[in-house]
């Protein structure tokens, strides 16, 4: 993932729109917000990837490039990276349209560490095809 790029490089998977609850002290929107939406769109991912269900185990090389703010429509793209026996590595990147218009900017980047669970929350075998 590169914060130079023009456009998002993978699907889009959630949008959303900032709103004034979300913000932190300094008036932006709240670092843990932006994490939740990515995380939630990442489940989205890797919830289809593994057909069933997936919990977060860990988030790597979350990076926040500038501040989303009150109404910022927040995008959130993604796309498998790796995929291992139970988890799978999701790439998120999170753009913005500034005021619900105008061209986007992106703003975050992580990757999410998911693993596939069967019904009694025990890890389960991805398939890596």
């Amino acid at each position: 993932m590169n914060d130079t790029q023009i456009t998002p490089e993978s699907d889009i998977v959630l949008r959303t729109v900032a709103m004034p609850k979300d913000t932190n002290t300094s008036g932006d929107i709240f670092g843990g917000w932006v994490l939740s939406q990515m995380d939630i769109a990442g489940g989205i991912i890797a919830g289809e990837r593994a057909q069933g269900r997936v919990a977060t185990v860990a988030v790597n090389a979350m990076k926040f490039i500038q501040p989303v703010k009150v109404g910022d429509v927040l995008c959130v793209y993604g796309r498998v990276g790796r995929v291992g026996t139970t988890s799978m590595a999701i790439e998120l990147e999170a753009w913005v349209k500034r005021d619900r218009i105008g061209a986007r900017h992106k703003v975050t980047e992580g990757v999410f560490v998911f693993v596939a669970l069967d019904d009694d929350g025990k890890p389960v075998a991805v398939d890596r095809a």
